[in-house]
């Protein structure tokens, strides 16, 4: 029998190829999918494990804290206390070391440049302004004058106080001069030329006391504005609004620990801006800094400290929020935010800190010595403590059995610390601490 073959005999249908790939792709599949869901079965076998031997720690170790509590009678807060105040101790001598080797690295890179700079920015700082020290006295050409300043019943003293928002002290000790007591230094030299002029015009009567204090006032205003414009135009400044000038010249009449706020403006801001050149920093924004830092202690109505004051007229002028901060910032009361109001802050100190620029009374003299010692001897170990060169140094006694030769630095860094946060001290204080050990033995040797 004959067979013939040829495409007409050729059906792609009758071929079982594909039939079978494909059920051997669905078994491998199934297959797959039966080891995944195994493994997925002992993931979270192993995951409930894990969970239940992780809540068994945890209940574990709340045990041990409330047995460690119930055995130590310390709750968690006085344990972790407790802890602190054992390392703190243990790397006493560890910190004292680090602040030591950071105190010598920063010397060694510093204090050279340090001195270049301070030198000339001092250098420019020197001044040929002469301070005018007024008084609050009066000095009278004779005894009679006073029955004239007091009035029939005391009505143009009287009238006089009134007008100028002064009080009039009349000392028996000394009879030939009238005490102006006042708070505002501008009032206060008002009353005292004003007086002046009626003591000469011989005239004292309510209505010759009122229209001679009106034309002092209006003279002082004068005197100020210009002393208001001489000091932007020596440092600089222009194109302030009149009144910001106006309360500036008010600097005439205020003193800071007797130094006159004109001739300490006028230094610091010579300083400020040699050190902003020296250092690329913004000169005119260290220039009006130095120039309004202080502008706060001639304003006496409002609340507050003279920085906040300060800060208050400045956003009322809408000055620059660099100079603003200028000013918040020259007393550290807030961090520096730039190199310009550290600028501000050191030419400040320089200024204030020098060799007689300032003077203060004895009683605020002894309270600030008083203030440094009874600081330093608050720290435990300290045993002794001397302020002297009025309160730029602090000599430091310890007790050598509770203070090592390696705790010293630490303990003055913080007395230290604590002195600046409590006590104003114009300038830098340095603390020495001393530590000393002695051990003597005495034998007695009988004769031979």
């Amino acid at each position: 029998m004959q067979r013939t073959f040829g495409p007409k005999n050729f059906s792609p249908q009758s071929n079982p190829t594909p039939n079978i790939s494909l059920s051997n792709s669905e078994a491998e599949l199934a297959k797959r999918e039966g080891i995944l869901e195994e493994r997925e079965r002992q993931l979270l076998e192993k995951q409930a494990i894990f969970d239940e031997k992780l809540a068994n720690l945890e209940k574990k170790r709340i045990d041990l804290i409330d047995k460690l509590e119930m055995v130590s009678k310390l709750n968690a807060e006085e344990a972790k206390k407790l802890l602190l105040e054992q390392v703190e101790k243990d790397l006493t001598a560890e910190i004292s070391k680090k602040i030591k080797e950071a105190e010598n690295e920063i010397k060694l890179q510093s204090e050279k440049l340090a001195k270049e700079i301070l030198a000339d920015s001092m250098l420019h700082g020197v001044t040929d302004y002469i301070s005018e020290f007024t008084t609050s006295k009066v000095k009278l050409p004779d005894e009679d004058i006073k029955g004239k300043i007091i009035g029939k019943e005391g009505r143009n003293v009287r009238t006089f106080e009134q007008v100028t928002g002064v009080d009039v002290v009349m000392d028996d000790e000394i009879p030939d001069t009238l005490i102006l007591s006042s708070f505002d230094p501008v009032r206060r030299e008002v009353a005292k030329v004003a007086l002046e002029r009626l003591i000469t015009d011989g005239r004292i009567q309510p209505q010759r006391i009122e229209e001679i204090v009106i034309k002092t006032e209006e003279d002082i205003n004068k005197i100020m504005r210009q002393a208001g414009e001489k000091l932007c135009h020596d440092i600089g400044v222009y194109n302030l609004p009149v009144e910001l000038v106006d309360l500036i010249g008010r600097f005439k009449y205020r003193y800071s620990y007797g130094q006159n706020l004109i001739q300490h403006t006028q230094e610091e801001t010579q300083i400020g801006v040699a050190l902003a050149h020296m250092l690329k920093a913004d000169v005119n924004v260290v220039r009006l800094g130095c120039l309004l830092h202080d502008i706060g202690k001639i304003i006496a109505d409002d609340e507050g400290s003279h920085v906040d004051k300060g800060v208050a007229l400045a956003k009322k002028f809408s000055l620059p929020e660099k100079v603003i901060n200028c000013i918040a910032e020259h007393h550290e009361d807030k961090d520096f935010s730039s190199v310009e109001s550290i600028l501000v802050y050191i030419a400040d100190a320089i200024s204030g800190a020098r060799p007689g620029a300032r003077h203060e009374n004895v009683e605020d003299y002894i309270k600030r010595l008083s203030d440094i010692e009874r600081i330093a001897l608050s720290f435990e170990g300290v045993e002794k403590c001397f302020a002297v060169q009025a309160g730029r140094e602090v000599r430091v006694i310890v007790m050598p059995d509770k203070i090592s030769d390696e705790g010293l630095p630490k303990l003055t860094h913080d007395i230290a610390e604590q002195i600046s946060r409590d006590v104003m001290v114009p300038g830098s204080v340095r603390i020495t601490a001393l530590r000393e050990t002695r051990v003597s033995e005495t034998i007695t040797t009988l004769p031979q």
